[in-house]
């Protein structure tokens, strides 16, 4: 398992270590999963994600190369802005996630940690000349800062933070090491990503510690994530699944040449055969994944996620339901030990008027 450079800070705080994406990564920390939610709903709370990984690339051809490998539309980007996007196979299945930064000389792209290697090959793969690419996920340590109040305690550190419009970053300097500061998160609350060296999050990550900054764990940011149906790799989102499916159509522009493009113009033209859909529990349970989806007595599909909603009191799942049975307000039921739970199919997100747009 590998470390992240807070794993000694992590420990100092007695935080619960658990194996994750080859990685120990803090779980939870002594005051609770409910405090931590509490925290980061209504004030401010950080995360260690230096887990994930952060390409590089540069050169004549980098735009071109982009724009083929990723299913957004490149053209939107610009010095300081961040899109959300995906890497897709020849059949259309998800690759990976991620999130793709242009600065004046660079693209930067953040990738999921369990994926690393399989990204780094394969975009090695599909290299065309003229491009470099650097790998940094040995190099920069992630924080992310989120919660209702992120702003007002990193304007402290970061005067230029109050500046920062959503899916926009800023590369600065910081203690005389180039440092990342975005507008993103998973949590779907006001928040802030820092990209930094080792050195410089053990030090940002003290400073905030005496800011009274509460860390919080991947346990919680479990489950505030799917309260925004945000999408994790390897439940939601595989190679088994492609983006039009996944209701990430709004990320796939299908009026550009990608990688997988033909084979989603396909299913868009002869039709999917199962969506992505947000379910509520009507009655006392949790959704777990793998658990089965019925609509009467047909069961009809299947759970990727699923939690306890702490904003809202009841179970929330996500999963994929055979088309036709995706509608909104569908009533279906989950099976929780072989008995079946009344639920419906909701507009997601589940929490809605949260922060994200302060």
């Amino acid at each position: 398992m590998k470390k992240t450079a807070l794993y000694d800070l992590h420990l100092r705080l007695n935080a619960k270590m658990v194996p994750f994406a080859g990685f120990l990564m803090p779980i939870q920390y002594p005051s609770g999963i409910r405090n931590e939610y509490k925290i980061v709903r209504n004030n401010v709370g950080m995360f260690d994600v230096s887990h994930m990984g952060q390409f590089e690339f540069s050169g004549k051809n980098a735009k071109i190369f982009l724009d083929r490998i990723t299913t957004n539309n490149l053209s939107r980007l610009y010095n300081g802005r961040a899109q959300y996007s995906a890497l897709c196979n020849k059949d259309g299945g998800i690759i990976d996630d991620i999130i793709l930064y242009q600065f004046k000389k660079k693209y930067f792209m953040v990738v999921n940690a369990s994926n690393i290697d399989k990204n780094w090959n394969w975009i090695h793969d599909n290299l065309i000349n003229d491009v470099k690419i650097k790998n940094n996920s040995d190099y920069y340590s992630i924080l992310a800062v989120q919660g209702p109040k992120s702003r007002n305690i990193l304007e402290q550190i970061f005067p230029s933070v109050k500046e920062i419009k959503y899916y926009h970053a800023q590369e600065i300097e910081y203690n005389g090491k180039n440092l990342i500061l975005s507008r993103t998160g998973y949590t779907g609350e006001l928040g802030f990503e820092i990209y930094a060296c080792k050195r410089n999050i053990r030090l940002l990550w003290d400073k905030l510690i005496n800011m009274g900054v509460l860390p919080c764990g991947l346990g919680i940011r479990d489950l505030l994530r799917i309260e925004m149906k945000y999408c994790l790799y390897g439940n939601d989102i595989d190679e088994k699944n492609n983006p039009l499916e996944a209701g990430l159509d709004w990320i796939t522009n299908l009026d550009k040449n990608f990688i997988g493009k033909e084979k989603l113009m396909e299913l868009k033209n002869y039709g999917l055969s199962k969506l992505l859909v947000a379910i509520r529990l009507n009655q006392k349970g949790i959704p777990r994944k793998g658990y089965k989806v019925f609509h009467g007595n047909k069961n009809i599909g299947l759970i990727t996620s699923g939690t306890q909603s702490i904003g809202l009191k009841c179970g929330i799942g996500l999963g994929y339901v055979l088309y036709g049975y995706h509608k909104i307000g569908t009533k279906i039921a989950v099976e929780i030990r072989d008995k079946k739970v009344e639920a419906e199919i909701i507009k997601p997100p589940f929490l809605k008027n949260t922060s994200l747009h302060d």
